[in-house]
C-alpha cells in the first residue's frame, strides 16, 4: 500500500470528498422508503391532510436535491481523483522503463510494456475511480437498509440472516474464481500488442515476402487465444448476475409470503412492507455492487501486479555514480573483458578482450558476421555491462560515470538506424537541441546528407513517417550519421552505419571525419574493407576475440583473417567490374 499511496497523497482531499458525497447520497437513499411508508400509512388510515401530505413531500424532495448534489458531488471527486492517479502512475511506469538497459527490456518484451502502460494503467484508474463511488456507498447502503430494517420489523428481517451468508459464499466463489481468469486475459493481450506491432513496425518486410496470409493467421490464433481467455473470464461475469438476481428474487418472494401474513394477521401497515421491501432491494443491490467492485478488483489486482513488476525491475545498469565525471579526451581501454548476453549461456559472447584505443585516433573493427563487434561497442556507453575486466574511459571504468555525463560524450550510430515521427531538423536536433541552424547544416552537409535534404520540398521542415519510412536505407543512414556529427562527441561510434551508401560517398562521409572531427575518438565497424583501410588502427575479431590489431599494410602482411576477408572482396570486386 505504501507503493501506491505515492499517487494517493497529492490528490488526498478528492480521495476525501468523493466518498463522502456518497455517503450523503446514502443516507438519503435509506431514509426515502420510510419518508414514503408514512404517506403510504397516513392514507391508509384516513389521515393524510394537505398540510401533512405537503411537509412530507418537501421532505423527500429536499432528500431527493440532497441526493442529487451528493452523487454529483461523489462522481466529480472520483473522476478527479481517479484520472490524476492514473496520469502519475502512467508517467513514473514509463520513466522507470526509460531507465531500463536492454536487457530489461528484452525480459518484458516491447508489446508487454505497452499493455501495461496503456491498459494496465486504466484497469487501475477505473477501479480506484468505482472503488471511490462504491467503496463507502455500498457497505452503507447494506449497512443503513439493514439496520431501517431491523428497527422496522425485527421479526420479518430474519430473512437476511439466512440470505446475506449465502449471497455472501456466492461472491466469494466468484472473486477466487475471477483473478486467474483476468490474469490469464491480460497476458494474452500481451502477445496480441506484441503481434500487431511486429506486423506494423516491419509492414514493408512482410509485404516484400508475401507474407500477409501468414500474418493473418498469426494476428488470428492470438485473437482467438484473447478471445478466449476473456470468454472465459467474463463468464464468472456473466455467472454472477443471474446468481445474484436469484437470491434477491427469492428474499422478495419470502419478504412478500411473510410480510402479507403479518399485514392480513398482525396488523403490520401497508406503507411499512412497501419500504421492507424497498430495503430488502437495497440490501441486495448493495451487495450486487459489492460483488461487482470485488470482481473489478480481481482484474485490477492483476494489472496492478503487473504494473509492480515494472516499478519493482532493477535495472541491471545502475547508474549510482556520485563522482562528477566527465569524458574529456575519448580514450577507451579493455581490460580482460567478458561478456555473455545470458549469465547462464556456457560460452561467452566476449572472451579476454584486451585493447587500447588512444584518444583522437580513427580505429576500424572488422571481422566476420556474429563475432562480437557490436557488442564490443556497446560496452563503451554502457548499452550492457561487462561480466569480467573493466572498460576504461580517460581511465576511468565507465561504471563510475554517472550515465548522463558518460553517454553526452559519446556519440552512437547503431547498426539499425532510428528516426522518429517529425521534421529532418527535430530528427537532427537530438544530437544537440540547442544547435543553431547553421551548424545543423555544417552537420548534415559532412554526412552528405545536406545535398538530398533540400531537394525535398520543405526541406530540413520535411517531416518523417515513424522509422523514416519515407526516405531511403542510404539517406536514413545519413541523417542519423548527421545527428551523431551535431552532438559532436569526444568518442564517436559508427556500427556499419555507412553499408547502404556507395564508396564515394562513403569516402566523402571518412574526409569530413578526418577534417571536422580531429579531436574526437572516432570507431568504425565495417564489412568492407575499404571502410576502415586508412584507419590509424585496425582491429580483427573472430568467435568474440580480438585476433590481430595494426595498419592495413602490416595486417596483410601477417594476419590469415584479415587476408582472407580482404583478397575475398577484392576478388568480388573484380568479378563485378569484370
Amino acid at each position: 500500500m505504501k507503493q501506491w499511496m505515492k499517487y494517493v497523497r497529492p490528490y488526498r482531499l478528492f480521495f476525501v470528498l468523493g466518498p463522502l458525497c456518497m455517503i450523503v447520497e446514502v443516507i438519503g437513499e435509506v431514509l426515502m422508503p420510510r419518508y414514503l411508508a408514512r404517506i403510504i400509512n397516513l392514507a391508509e388510515q384516513g389521515t393524510l391532510t394537505v398540510a401533512n401530505g405537503i411537509g412530507q413531500a418537501a421532505l423527500m424532495v429536499l432528500t431527493a436535491l440532497l441526493m442529487m448534489a451528493g452523487g454529483v458531488g461523489g462522481a466529480w471527486y472520483g473522476a478527479k481523483a481517479s484520472v490524476n492517479f492514473a496520469a502519475d502512475l502512467r508517467q513514473d511506469v514509463y520513466a522507470r522503463v526509460q531507465t531500463f538497459s536492454f536487457a530489461n527490456i528484452d525480459k518484458f518484451s516491447t508489446g508487454s510494456l505497452v499493455t501495461r502502460l496503456t491498459n494496465d494503467v486504466t484497469q487501475l484508474q477505473n477501479f480506484v475511480n468505482m472503488l471511490l463511488r462504491m467503496f463507502l456507498r455500498a457497505p452503507g447502503m447494506l449497512i443503513g437498509a439493514l439496520i431501517m430494517a431491523f428497527t422496522l420489523r425485527p421479526s420479518l428481517a430474519v430473512v437476511f440472516c439466512v440470505s446475506v451468508p449465502l449471497m455472501l459464499v456466492a461472491v466469494l466463489f466468484i472473486i477466487r474464481t475471477g483473478f486467474s481468469r483476468f490474469a490469464a486475459m491480460q497476458t494474452r493481450i500481451d502477445a496480441l500488442n506484441n503481434t500487431v506491432q511486429e506486423n506494423v513496425t516491419n509492414v514493408r518486410v512482410v509485404k516484400s515476402f508475401v507474407r500477409e496470409e501468414y500474418e493473418n493467421r498469426k494476428f488470428g490464433d492470438a485473437n482467438r487465444e484473447l478471445k478466449r481467455a476473456g470468454m472465459s473470464a467474463m463468464k464468472v461475469m456473466i455467472f454472477m448476475h443471474p446468481v445474484m438476481t436469484l437470491f434477491m428474487n427469492l428474499t422478495v418472494t419470502a419478504v412478500l409470503w411473510f410480510g402479507g401474513n403479518m399485514v392480513l394477521d398482525a396488523g403490520m401497515p401497508v406503507g411499512d412492507l412497501s419500504a421492507f421491501v424497498t430495503y430488502v432491494n437495497q440490501i441486495l443491490f448493495s451487495l450486487m455492487m459489492v460483488t461487482v467492485m470485488l470482481m473489478n478488483s480481481s482484474r485490477a489486482l492483476a494489472s496492478a501486479r503487473r504494473i509492480r513488476e515494472v516499478l519493482d525491475e532493477e535495472t541491471d545498469i545502475p547508474d549510482t555514480a556520485t563522482a562528477d565525471y566527465r569524458v574529456t579526451a575519448g580514450r577507451v581501454e579493455f581490460k580482460n573483458v567478458s561478456f555473455r548476453y545470458y549469465k547462464t549461456a556456457e560460452e561467452p559472447v566476449l572472451r579476454n578482450i584486451d585493447l587500447t584505443i588512444e584518444a583522437g585516433q580513427t580505429v576500424g573493427i572488422i571481422g566476420s558476421t556474429g563475432c562480437g563487434k557490436s557488442t564490443l561497442v556497446s560496452l563503451i556507453p554502457r548499452l550492457y555491462d561487462t561480466d569480467e575486466g573493466a572498460v576504461l574511459v580517460d581511465g576511468v571504468d565507465v561504471r563510475d560515470y554517472p550515465l548522463h555525463a558518460l553517454r553526452d560524450g559519446i556519440g552512437m550510430v547503431l547498426q539499425k538506424n532510428v528516426l522518429f515521427s517529425g521534421s529532418i531538423a527535430y530528427n537532427l536536433r537530438w544530437g544537440d537541441e540547442e544547435a543553431s541552424d547553421e551548424a545543423m547544416y555544417a552537420a548534415a552537409e559532412n554526412a552528405q546528407a545536406d545535398k538530398f535534404i533540400r531537394t525535398f520540398k520543405d526541406g530540413y521542415d520535411t517531416a518523417l513517417e515513424q522509422g523514416g519510412a519515407n526516405v531511403s536505407g542510404g539517406q536514413k543512414q545519413r541523417l542519423c550519421i548527421a545527428r551523431a556529427l551535431l552532438k559532436s562527441p569526444k568518442i564517436l561510434i559508427l556500427d556499419d552505419s555507412t553499408s547502404a551508401v556507395d564508396t564515394a560517398t562513403e569516402a566523402q562521409i571518412r574526409h569530413a571525419f578526418a577534417n571536422e572531427l580531429k579531436g574526437s575518438t572516432k570507431i568504425l565497424i565495417a564489412q568492407r574493407i575499404s571502410s576502415v583501410m586508412e584507419a590509424d588502427t585496425i582491429v580483427v575479431m573472430d568467435d568474440g576475440a580480438v585476433v590481430d590489431v595494426g595498419t592495413h599494410q602490416e595486417l596483410l602482411a601477417r594476419c590469415e583473417e584479415y587476408g582472407e576477408i580482404y583478397y575475398s572482396q577484392m576478388e568480388k570486386e573484380a568479378d563485378a567490374r569484370g
